[in-house]
C-alpha cells in the first residue's frame, strides 16, 4: 500500500476568539474565588468564604452544561475505522493490575482521501493480550473524523477487518508528521493569567478598608464600656477597673499625661467607688483597680498620688540602681503595708532593681541590681 507523505491538518476544535474569551472567564473565576476565600478568612466574613468556595463549583457546572450540546454532536458522528501500523509501543504504568497503560506510536492509513498520518496515544491493554501488539504489526483502529488524534485500537474487530489486518502490509508515515490536538497557543495562557491577577486584585481592592484599616488599639472587655476613645489613646472604664493605653510615640512620663489619664478614669465616681486598691503605670499603659463597694481592703484616693514625682523616680531608678542598660520600668502604688507606697521597678541586661517612695514621692528604700 502506498502511503502519501505529509500529515493531514487537524481542525481547530475551538475558534481562537472563543478560546480567548473562555481563558479570560476561567482566569477571572479562579482569581476572584481564591482572593475571596483568603480575604474572607482574614476579615472573618463567612459569606465571602462561601462565595470563594461556591463560585468555582457554579462555574464548573455551567461550563459542563454549556459543553453538553457539543459533546452530543461529537457523539452523534460515527467513528471511522482504518488499519494502522504499530511503529513503537512502551508500557508506562499499571504493572500491578491486570491492565497496563501502553503508549502507542502508529501510522494510520484511512480508506478515504485523508493521507496516512502518524498519531500517538495511550490505551490500557490486558497483560494477556500484550504479546499480540508488537512493532511492525497491523491493527484495526477507530477515530472520530473531526478529531484524528483520538485514535483507539479496536480489540475485537469484525471478521472483515480482522482479515484485512492479517493480509495488510503498511508503510510507515514520516515520523515528524504526527497529528496532535490543536494547541490554543501562548495567547490563551497569557490572557488567562492576566485575568486571574486582575480579578484577585479587584477583590483585594474592594475589601482594602477591612483588610488594612482594622483598629489595632486595645479592645475593651465585653463587660466594660469605653468612656473615651481617640486616635492617640484608648480609655476603658468599668466598675471594677480602668485602663488607658497611649499611642505610639507617647509616654506617661510626659508632663501632665498621667494626671489627665487618672482624672479621666475617676471622673463621675464618688468617694466610695473612686477609691483604688492599686495603680500600675508602664510606659504607655495605666491600670487602676477600684475597690469594691463596702470592701475593707486597704485603699486610697488615686487622685491624691504625687504623679508629678513619677518621672524623677523613674529616672533615679534607671540611673542609680546599677542597671547600665535599662529596658523596661513599672510603677506600682498601693496601701498593702498600711501607708501609701510607691514602688518603681526597672529591668535590663544586668537584671532587675527597685526603689520605694512614700506618699509624698520621697525615696525611702533602694534595692540595687545584684
Amino acid at each position: 500500500m502506498t502511503i502519501t507523505k505529509g500529515a493531514p491538518q487537524a481542525p481547530r476544535n475551538t475558534p481562537l476568539p472563543l478560546a480567548l474569551a473562555r481563558g479570560i472567564l476561567t482566569g477571572g473565576v479562579i482569581g476572584a474565588s481564591l482572593a475571596a476565600f483568603v480575604v474572607g478568612c482574614v476579615i472573618e466574613s463567612v459569606p465571602l468564604c462561601v462565595t470563594g468556595v461556591g463560585l468555582p463549583a457554579v462555574y464548573g457546572l455551567l461550563f459542563f452544561l454549556a459543553g453538553a450540546p457539543r459533546r452530543a454532536r461529537e457523539a452523534a458522528i460515527p467513528p471511522r475505522t482504518a488499519l494502522a501500523r504499530i511503529e513503537s509501543l512502551a508500557a508506562i504504568g499499571g504493572e500491578a493490575t491486570s491492565d497496563v497503560a501502553v503508549r502507542f506510536d502508529v501510522t494510520v492509513a484511512p480508506d478515504d482521501e485523508i493521507p496516512a498520518y502518524r498519531a500517538e496515544f495511550t490505551q490500557h491493554i490486558n497483560l494477556a493480550d500484550l504479546p499480540d501488539y508488537r512493532p511492525g504489526g497491523v491493527v484495526v483502529v477507530q477515530y472520530p473524523p473531526d478529531r484524528l488524534w483520538k485514535v483507539r485500537i479496536v480489540k475485537r474487530p469484525t471478521s472483515e477487518w480482522e482479515d484485512r489486518a492479517a493480509d495488510a502490509c503498511l508503510d510507515s508515515a514520516p515520523g515528524p508528521a504526527v497529528v496532535k490536538e490543536p494547541s490554543e497557543g501562548c495567547a490563551v495562557g497569557f490572557v488567562t493569567l492576566l485575568a486571574l491577577l486582575l480579578a484577585a486584585a479587584a477583590v483585594v481592592l474592594a475589601f482594602r478598608a477591612d483588610l488594612f484599616d482594622k483598629d489595632t488599639s486595645v479592645q475593651p472587655p465585653s463587660s466594660a464600656q469605653p468612656s473615651v476613645s481617640s486616635t492617640s489613646s484608648t480609655t476603658v472604664v468599668s466598675s471594677a477597673s480602668g485602663t488607658v493605653a497611649l499611642g505610639a510615640g507617647q509616654s506617661f512620663l510626659d508632663k501632665g499625661e498621667l494626671r489627665r489619664a487618672v482624672d479621666s478614669l475617676t471622673k463621675g465616681k464618688d468617694k466610695d467607688t473612686g477609691k483604688a486598691l492599686t495603680v500600675v503605670v508602664q510606659e504607655r499603659l495605666l491600670s487602676v483597680v477600684f475597690a469594691p463597694t463596702g470592701s475593707q481592703a486597704p485603699r486610697f484616693d488615686p487622685t491624691a498620688v504625687p504623679y508629678e514625682r513619677f518621672p524623677a523616680l523613674v529616672e533615679e531608678a534607671r540611673s542609680t540602681l546599677g542597671i547600665r542598660s535599662p529596658q523596661t520600668w513599672q510603677i506600682t502604688t498601693d496601701r498593702l503595708t498600711g501607708s501609701l507606697t510607691i514602688r518603681v521597678g526597672v529591668t535590663g541586661s544586668d537584671g532587675a532593681a527597685s526603689l520605694e517612695a512614700n506618699g509624698k514621692g520621697e525615696v525611702v528604700r533602694r534595692t540595687p541590681a545584684r
